[in-house]
């Protein structure tokens, strides 16, 4: 049912004391704020405890409000809900709610406003911290082999999908993830000619990579073929119709596999891959890397997330190490994704090349004579801007033997021993 939850807890009320010991005296003043702010009363019951507070009901032709009194904390608890169906209510309800915390006046009030109707989609970043994101309608669930999916109508982000319960791609913002993960380090290759995607199978970042001219092939390696078709199916304005290109080739296996088997060397090699938890953490441990700079041609990179360095600093700093432990030159750079809800990191990785040596108009002239089209994210100041990363962030990634006195030094290197 659409409609307005106000919830309150009120603190350090002070008001006379005995506002909050009688429950008929409050009735009365109740009905006429309910009056007031424009809501209909059908029936009110209030309960009084015996040298204590009082319970109270008013349902509301709208609704309902509750009350509950603790004169022994000063304090008390609101329910204020309205129906928001057929007339919007909600003015009406934030009136209500405002008189009655001017008849208590509390210190302290913590109220939370919820909308009833739509789907609110909570987005963990760890165990103490998250966001959310308020979705009209769901499009479609499925449990596939691999994972539970999820797709979404949002009014911020437009389709909107999930997976296993976590945000991963939308229609409006999917640029900032895709862009940043493919364009660093293709952009710094001088003809970059093949492409290995693990994962991504909305298609997005085979996309982007496409883009660059010089590119004559692209393996696209998706464990779950559900994730392919439901792309296809919906989420066209992310793929922008990839799959029907003729240098993108699309293998249903376990990139795992793809990578120890495979004879191909590849100039660029991208996970574009779930977070490192459950199944998905045998992708990012040492042992595949090892196979992945194997898999790279000469001058060849890879690319992958790492994470939030705010939500989880640990793996984050994990993964640079065991990426600085492979390969000799590991650039670390961070973006904010709208759609993950916090600062975000990625990391170039190669023995040869070195995005962050390319100077902004360096990288503008490449996009210019690459005829790079439909950049909403990558250009060549967002190019030297992601690989500057505050001190926070470098304390995490830069090893230990390579960290110098502040004064002096050039920021952001991460750079192991030559093997």
């Amino acid at each position: 049912m659409i409609g307005l939850h106000l919830i309150g807890d009120l603190t350090g009320c002070r008001c006379d004391p005995q506002l909050l010991l009688d429950g008929e005296r409050f009735r009365a003043k109740c009905l006429d704020m309910v009056a007031a702010s424009g809501l209909t009363t059908m029936d009110a019951t209030f309960h009084q405890f015996e040298g204590s507070g009082f319970t109270g009901t008013v349902v509301l032709a709208e609704s309902h409000l509750a009350i509950h009194t603790w004169p022994e904390r000063q304090g008390l608890t609101l329910d204020v809900y309205v129906c928001n169906y057929s007339a919007d209510n909600s003015a009406k309800a934030r009136s209500l709610f405002d008189q009655l915390v001017g008849y208590f006046q509390p210190t302290e009030i913590a109220k939370h406003e919820v909308e009833r109707g739509g789907h609110l989609l909570m987005e963990p970043l760890n165990d103490s911290t998250g966001f959310y994101i308020r979705a009209g309608r769901q499009i479609g669930e499925w449990q596939t082999r691999f994972q539970k999916m999820q797709i979404y109508e949002t009014p911020h982000y437009g389709k909107l999908f999930r997976l296993d319960g976590f945000n991963m791609t939308s229609e409006k913002e999917e640029f900032v993830y895709h862009e940043n993960l493919i364009h660093p380090a293709l952009t710094a290759h001088a003809a970059p000619k093949k492409a290995l995607i693990i994962g991504g199978g909305d298609g997005g970042s085979s996309e982007e990579a496409l883009k660059h001219p010089s590119l004559e092939s692209l393996t696209m390696v998706e464990i779950d073929p559900d994730v392919i078709e439901v792309a296809k199916e919906h989420f066209g304005a992310i793929h922008n119709g990839v799959f029907d290109n003729p240098k993108l080739v699309v293998r249903v296996d376990d990139g795992m596999k793809f990578v120890r088997e495979t004879q191909e060397r590849f100039d660029l090699i991208a996970l574009d891959l779930n977070d490192p938890v459950g199944p998905a953490a045998a992708l990012y441990s040492l042992q595949f890397f090892q196979q992945l700079r194997t898999a790279l041609a000469p001058g060849g990179a890879l690319t992958l997330h790492l994470g939030s360095p705010v939500a989880q600093p640990q793996r984050v700093a994990e993964l640079a190490q065991r990426l600085n432990s492979v390969f000799r030159i590991v650039r670390v750079y961070t973006m904010y994704i709208p759609l993950y809800g916090s600062l975000w990191s990625m990391a170039v990785c190669s023995d040869k090349l070195d995005p962050k040596a390319f100077t902004a108009d360096e990288i503008d002239r490449r996009i210019e004579q690459r005829k790079l089209q439909e950049l909403r994210f990558y250009n060549g100041e967002t190019h030297e801007g992601v690989f500057a990363l505050p001190n926070y962030v470098r304390e995490l990634v830069i090893p230990a033997r390579l960290k110098q006195p502040t004064r002096g030094r050039r920021l952001g290197v991460v750079r192991a021993a030559a093997k």
